[in-house]
């Protein structure tokens, strides 16, 4: 639900209509106010759990927007946070919010870090990523983690086909595809090609090994599975 101190109507057609990093210079003033931020019910339960796993000496917040996943890393006790994203209207917002923390401009598929972090995470970015580039992605990841490093993030259980959320994924995902046949620059912005089966495969083909663990705070579905999970991949000692 968007606030009256969010976008208007006109402000995100005009979002919409750019490039990715553009259309977020344009909405980082306002961006806390959409419903594209993470929610605190998610984030909050997160930072719990990256306590109970850590200690975590250095954090790096995946594609970290305005700092909302940097904020998760202060509350997880992490010594040294570092944002990196590549729209310098997101990044000056999350300076303002998290100004202990240090900001790298930058593309997720090009990370300018060598294996320094302990642990790396990430929060809603993924529907930015076509499939064909989520291998690219985790390979980046795995290269920025020490060796049992883990790369953290929350990932949702899919809507049930037939329910509301799941027609209102695939509706946003069909204006979007509409949308890039017929105006460039693209907008790479998908909500259902981010699936754990894939997921699974690349991270392991990466170098994790993988566990999911569940997030209780969040509830369960009618049938007793968790509404939300926490992926926890540990970077592979390599030989």
């Amino acid at each position: 639900m968007f606030t009256p101190q969010g976008p208007t109507l006109r402000e995100l057609a005009v979002q919409a209509l750019s490039s990715v990093e553009r259309g977020y210079d344009l909405l980082a003033p306002k961006f806390d106010h959409t419903p594209f931020r993470t929610p605190d019910a998610i984030l909050d339960p997160v930072a719990r759990a990256l306590r109970d796993m850590g200690p975590h000496r250095s954090g790096l917040d995946l594609c970290c927007g305005t700092g909302a996943g940097l904020g998760v890393l202060r509350e997880a006790g992490v010594e040294r946070a570092v944002g990196v994203d590549f729209s310098a209207g997101m990044l000056d917002v999350a300076r303002r919010g998290e100004p202990t923390a240090s900001y790298v401009r930058g593309d997720a598929l090009a990370l300018p870090f060598g294996p320094v972090f302990d642990l790396v995470v990430s929060f809603g970015a993924f529907g930015h990523f076509l499939p064909r580039q989520q291998a690219e992605l985790f390979a980046q990841v795995s290269q920025v983690l020490r060796p049992g490093g883990q790369f953290v993030f929350p990932m949702p259980a899919p809507a049930r086909p037939g329910s509301r959320g799941y027609w209102a994924m695939l509706g946003f995902d069909a204006a979007m595809r509409v949308r890039n046949a017929v105006w460039r620059p693209p907008f790479v912005m998908y909500y259902r090609v981010f699936r754990f089966g894939d997921v699974r495969r690349e991270l392991d083909r990466a170098g994790f090994d993988l566990e999911l663990r569940a997030l209780p705070e969040l509830g369960e579905r009618p049938d007793g599975s968790p509404r939300c999970g926490l992926v926890v991949a540990t970077r592979r000692s390599q030989g």
